[in-house]
């Protein structure tokens, strides 16, 4: 299984959608808690899903179960926490909602999944795609940016 990463941060939209278009991926599955956004201009979930169809011909996901939730958030970004401490919190989110029994496989195959984060290394995108990877097997992860 093929699973894809990117992060809409610091990226244009000509940037954005080329990498996507040209990735292989076939839908963009939304892990963000908050898809609506102001601060998320053309990512904001409507308008993502109109350019992923029109640009792409691509699907859009929105997988909040995959998604930190408001606490964590607010604790790492808005509070100062560090990421090892979110890393667990996040991991442990994971195993309590189950992720692995709960999400279809079919809707993550072939999918990138979507955060704000400009890179996958201090990002939860990256920890879901290891999570399923450790817990389903046989993961291609590529990170889009």
């Amino acid at each position: 299984m093929k699973i894809f990463t990117i992060g809409f941060t610091k990226k244009s939209a000509n940037r954005f959608f080329e990498l996507l278009r040209t990735s292989g991926a076939r839908r963009v599955v939304d892990v963000r808690l908050n898809n609506v956004s102001q601060l998320a201009g053309f990512a904001k979930r409507d308008d993502l899903a109109y350019f992923l169809a029109e640009i792409c011909s691509m699907d859009y996901v929105h997988l909040p179960a995959l998604a930190p939730t408001k606490r964590m958030l607010e604790d790492y970004k808005k509070n100062g926490g560090d990421w090892s401490t979110y890393e667990t919190r996040f991991l442990d989110l994971m195993r309590v909602r189950r992720v692995e029994d709960t999400v279809a496989r079919e809707v993550v195959a072939d999918g990138c999944l979507l955060c704000s984060e400009d890179t996958p290394d201090h990002c939860h995108r990256r920890l879901v795609a290891e999570y399923l990877d450790r817990h389903w097997g046989g993961i291609h992860v590529t990170h889009l940016g």
